[in-house]
């Protein structure tokens, strides 16, 4: 078997470290030039800060075109920005009035996702590193020039490193999305571990996807903006990525309508073998996925050949031994249930060794989906930027507007601490020692999140990573007294505080830590109080968060979690129908087919076309799905790491969770029997009726899921459409619960809902 991957040779082809690279670089550049080339270090940092502003915008992965507008934005509002402070730093107590308002501005672009969340916090960036320097009038004007100029050289940078780039960074956003794929499949595969705890596995597996969905949303938006158009040198390139992909989302698609009872599984199969097997092949594929993954990020192509025919063959011996002892004629719906694994199992291998071929440079650069065209324009995420998203959020029961309430309050109350414990620690503790207001508030900045869970999980990780700096910094300038070590050193922690920023918040932390000491280490080789007033600076900062976090305007996942209950199960509805529309299509076309008239011919054509449509439509009907699907349970997962009584609906949560897991699974099962079906009986016509229904919000409160099914010889529609029931009757109970909970505290003034996002927001 193929060994896993350790996490740091992942890390080290990943774009996480590409792309810090490139934004460290990027950062430290201007500085170099001005400071050590023409010995302006003054001007080299504030070129260097501007820098940092636009490089916030300059993430790895997604689209490039909202990444050049982020960038030209962050340049225009970091300028206006700079010069704000810098006016008003000439009169303390403007300074006062000006922070505070731009800290509510920015924290309020958070309603235009995360694109515009990061602007936002670019800007306030820029605001804290700019209330370092106190300016007089005619130094503001200089000031200002420079931070534009190190802006507008990062961004002449970051476009053309991306333009010779393009295709190292499409294999980057490919292969990340292949390693979270592999990770899916391995939290998929202790599913079938009889030893391992099935709750335990779920929710590993739910994480899980979460991140899958995200990574190949990103992959999605980078792969299919740059479509192989015939007439370009590197559309080979562009087609085999797009190949890749395509594979990569038919495999999930493989996996997830595996889906099936696994309580009911390991209950007859738990003392024998039958379940070994799936499990192993799947661990199996998913390592040759983290090695297709590799290979992808190294530009290598696919030279170890493991394939899981050993564990199918097992499998299928063990059904066959099954079918010796009558199992299939004792328990149908359990053989089938294996059966069904088994086909999966076996269609999932042929798409991993399709995806290795994909990754030789001799392979065909053939589409694998001919009917490819502009139509994938759909699958693209959608992000639309209005003045009105502002101004219709500026009430109260807006999240937004309560989270920069909450940032607002803070950022006052962090210059106004600074400013007394400073003057007292000067006066009657250690002469000297200084608070420096401006890391106050950009601690504050960086910790503070719109939920309470993140901003305490932040509050943990930037205090130990601040402490692991800290300490590190000392051990550096005890054992290192040359200044190219050092200035090499301070290379290394700018490369891995970016990289690490979205992979390990608390090393990441670390890194800033000592990167920020050694610079002022050059600027100030004399200051002896530097590593202790970072500490506590860290410290002052980080009770301010938490304390506003939790008492001004606090915003918790329960108030959430009614409107993303009702947008989830409007997704599954959506993706069930578009199914049975393009279920019937196909069978019409078929139908059409065997009609064999000539004059029907134009007809026909345009019926395949009408089809091949709603077949689109029912993929981009699948991504929404998921899309929302990781909303509710990432919104859930950070509801119960808030405090236990700010937790409502657990119970009925889950239950939701769970059962449109199930029912989305089945959907994807159960469309392609549809389809290859001539005719479809009448009472799985009803059944399906009567799930649209429940979905709809429609059915009667409290009813059963029904008997028994006729499906007319079908049998491999019995156990999925009882699923399906099943988990349409309880999502419309669970949800009536949850709105009617939601509705209660909105009358009682206890929580606020709030309106369901985008189906392209992430979670």
């Amino acid at each position: 078997m193929i060994r896993p991957l350790p996490r740091l040779e992942r890390f080290l082809y990943s774009h996480h470290l590409f792309g810090g690279a490139r934004q460290a670089f990027g950062v430290i550049l201007p500085a170099l030039v001005l400071g050590g080339l023409m010995g302006h270090f003054d001007h080299g940092m504030t070129a260097a800060a501007g820098a940092a502003c636009v490089a916030i915008l300059d993430q790895p992965g997604g689209p490039r075109r909202y990444g050049i507008q982020g960038m030209a934005a962050a340049v225009l509002l970091g300028s206006v920005t700079v010069a704000a402070v810098g006016l008003a730093g000439i009169h303390p107590l403007l300074l006062w009035l000006v922070v505070p308002l731009l800290c509510f501005v920015f924290s309020m672009f958070t309603v235009f996702g995360k694109q515009g969340g990061l602007l936002g916090f670019a800007c306030l960036l820029i605001m804290a590193l700019t209330m370092r320097a106190r300016l007089g009038l005619p130094d503001v004007w200089i000031y200002t020039v420079y931070s534009l100029g190190g802006s507008l050289f990062y961004f002449a940078y970051s476009y053309l490193v991306h333009r010779l780039s393009w295709h190292r960074e499409e294999q980057q956003a490919l292969s990340a999305a292949l390693f979270a794929t592999a990770d899916y499949m391995k939290a998929r595969s202790a599913l079938y571990d009889p030893e391992a705890d099935l709750d335990t596995c779920y929710r590993d597996m739910v994480r899980a996807q979460l991140e899958m969905t995200e990574a190949q949303q990103a992959a999605r938006d980078t792969v299919l903006r740059e479509l192989p158009s015939g007439d370009r040198r590197s559309d080979r390139s562009r087609a085999a990525s797009l190949n890749l992909f395509i594979d990569m989302v038919a495999l999930l698609d493989t996996l997830v309508a595996t889906h099936t009872d696994y309580v009911t599984l390991r209950k007859h199969f738990s003392e024998g073998d039958a379940l070994l097997f799936p499990r192993d092949a799947l661990r199996k594929l998913a390592a040759n996925v983290e090695l297709i993954a590799l290979n992808v990020a190294r530009n290598r192509r696919q030279r170890v050949r493991n394939s899981v025919k050993p564990e199918l063959r097992a499998l299928e011996f063990e059904l066959l031994e099954l079918r010796q002892q009558g199992f299939d004629r004792q328990a149908p719906e359990v053989h089938a249930l294996l059966q069904q694994v088994s086909r999966r199992l076996r269609r999932a291998g042929d798409l991993v060794v399709r995806m290795a071929d994909n990754t030789r440079r001799g392979s065909t650069t053939e589409l694998v989906d001919r009917r490819l065209d502009r139509a994938l324009d759909r699958f693209l995420s959608r992000r639309k930027w209005r003045i009105g998203m502002l101004t219709s959020n500026l009430r109260l029961d807006s999240p937004h507007f309560r989270y920069a309430v909450r940032v607002m309050v803070a950022a006052a109350a962090g210059m106004t601490l600074a400013t007394v414990i400073g003057q007292w620690l000067t006066r009657f503790v250690v002469p000297g020692w200084v608070i420096h207001d401006y890391w106050v508030l950009l601690t504050i900045l960086v910790i503070m999140k719109p939920g309470f869970a993140l901003t305490r999980q932040r509050n943990g990780w930037r205090l130990t990573g601040t402490l692991i700096g800290c300490v590190l910094m000392l051990v550096i300038l005890d054992r290192f007294e040359d200044q190219h070590t050092l200035f090499g050193l301070l290379l290394l922690t700018g490369v891995l505080w970016y990289a690490l920023l979205q992979v390990h918040f608390m090393l990441a932390a670390a890194a800033n830590t000592v990167f920020v000491l050694l610079t002022f280490h050059f600027l100030s080789p004399q200051e002896t109080f530097a590593i202790g007033e970072r500490v506590v600076d860290t410290l002052l900062a980080s009770g301010i968060a938490l304390l506003c976090s939790y008492y001004v305007l606090p915003w918790w996942e329960s108030n959430y979690m009614g409107s993303l209950a009702s947008a989830l199960r409007r997704a599954n509805l959506r993706f069930l129908r578009s199914g049975l529309r393009y279920a019937e299509l196909t069978r019409q076309l078929r139908a059409a087919g065997r009609g064999g008239d000539a004059a029907a011919e134009p007809p026909a054509r345009n019926l395949a076309a009408v089809q091949h449509d709603a077949e689109l439509q029912w993929r981009v009907d699948r991504k929404n799905m998921h899309i929302a699907f990781g909303n509710f349970a990432g919104a859930f997962y950070r509801m119960m790491a808030e405090p236990v009584k700010r937790q409502r609906n657990v119970k009925a949560l889950n239950a939701l969770m769970t059962q449109h897991h199930t029912l989305a699974s089945h959907v994807s099962a159960t469309v392609p029997l549809l389809a290859e079906m001539d005719e479809v009986p009448a009472d799985v016509c009803g059944t399906l009726r009567q799930i649209e229904s429940d979905l709809a919000g429609g059915g009667e409160a409290g009813r059963g899921a029904g008997g028994a099914i006729d499906v007319g010889g079908h049998a491999a529609l019995a156990y999925p459409l009882r699923q399906m029931r099943a988990a349409a009757a309880l999502i419309d109970e669970q949800t009536r619960q949850v709105v009617a909970d939601t509705t209660a505290n909105e009358r009682n003034g206890a929580g606020m809902e709030a309106p369901a996002p985008r189906p392209e927001q992430q979670a």
